[in-house]
């Protein structure tokens, strides 16, 4: 017996079991940019990398990844 595979079912509209919600785009930083850290507080965009982006927040830079969680753009 072949076991089922949830990736292979379609979704009905008319389920009453909702698909997930598609993920937020991701924000785009570019350099200057003005952010504000729930942790570090106010900072500037110096460097952008692929999946990071570098801060200066004044006293200290800070590499942070995506999905930027706590980084909000000003």
């Amino acid at each position: 017996m072949k076991p089922p595979s949830a990736a292979t079912r379609r979704h009905l509209p008319t389920s009453p079991f909702k698909p997930p919600p598609p993920a937020p785009p991701v924000e785009v930083f570019t350099l200057d940019d003005q952010v504000s850290h729930d942790r570090y507080g106010l900072g500037r965009v110096i460097g952008v990398e692929d999946e990071a982006v570098l801060i200066d927040f004044g006293s200290r830079q800070e590499r942070i990844t995506t999905p930027y969680a706590k980084l909000i753009k000003l």
